[in-house]
């Protein structure tokens, strides 16, 4: 029997939490929570359900999620977000991985996600393969912004959708996308990126064109034509904030303008 750490960070989750949390009874033989300051009742409603809380000031996601399966008991490590639950089928397949000797270091499964009213099954959202199943020796979170494991080899797959219930509403969506496009410039400024003109130009409607006609997200009705329009506007986003770095950097003089 493969023994299972269940990880989740979180921050004022409390409508979230309980959902996670009941999806993976019978499934996690421990349940590691990270918190990073929340004033709900998240770390009462994880503890209520036998969780171990772990109190940790805010850096990045993947150091959060580190730090939880660092904070693990066992080596299996399933990395959930608050948001996201397990689906029936997925619940199954992790059931009997667990009877199993484990063939990979790596497991990934699909994402569905609910949005506005609706699954998301086209427009680049679905199948959206998610690691979350790992061996903690042997995979390591890394990126400040849409974090993904790191690890040698290939990963094994089981079936079942990762249910993820993103946003409550368009508003939240338009937060969220503002949010990451800081995050994701600031990233590409680290990693040495400079050119930002033409990529804000050119890679905002191949953008929307490759959501919403490539990946079939005219199929998803409004919800598809939101989230083409969505992705375009964070492209435009992030290429905008990493010039305003390139400018500033320019005018401290750090850097000979071109």
């Amino acid at each position: 029997m493969n023994l299972l750490s269940v990880c989740l960070i979180t921050l004022n989750e409390e409508e979230n939490l309980p959902r996670a949390l009941n999806s993976v009874q019978g499934i996690a033989d421990e349940v590691v929570i990270v918190d990073c300051g929340s004033t709900d009742r998240t770390a009462e409603i994880a503890k209520e359900r036998g969780g171990k809380v772990v109190m940790r000031p805010w850096t990045n996601f993947a150091e959060q999620k580190n730090a939880a399966a660092a904070a693990a008991s066992y080596e299996w490590i399933l990395s959930l977000d608050a948001d996201e639950e397990l689906s029936p089928e997925l619940r199954d397949a992790l059931l009997g991985w667990k009877r199993e000797e484990p063939k990979f270091w790596v497991y990934e499964f699909s994402r569905r996600t609910w949005y506005l009213g609706a699954w998301v099954k086209h427009t680049g959202w679905y199948p959206d393969f998610q690691r979350r199943l790992f061996r903690r020796d042997a995979a390591q979170f890394s990126g400040i912004i849409h974090e993904a494991l790191r690890f040698e080899g290939k990963p094994g797959r089981l079936g079942g959708d990762l249910l993820h219930y993103t946003v409550g509403s368009f508003e939240e969506h338009e937060r969220k996308v503002e949010s990451y496009t800081t995050l994701a410039a600031q990233q590409m400024f680290m990693d040495g990126k400079r050119s930002w003109r033409a990529a804000m130009w050119l890679a905002t409607p191949w953008s929307w064109f490759n959501n919403y006609v490539l990946r079939l997200g005219f199929l998803d009705g409004r919800q598809g034509w939101l989230i083409s329009r969505m992705a375009a506007r964070g492209t435009w986003l992030k290429f905008k904030k990493l010039g305003k770095l390139v400018e500033a950097q320019q005018q401290r003089g750090e850097v000979e303008a071109p």
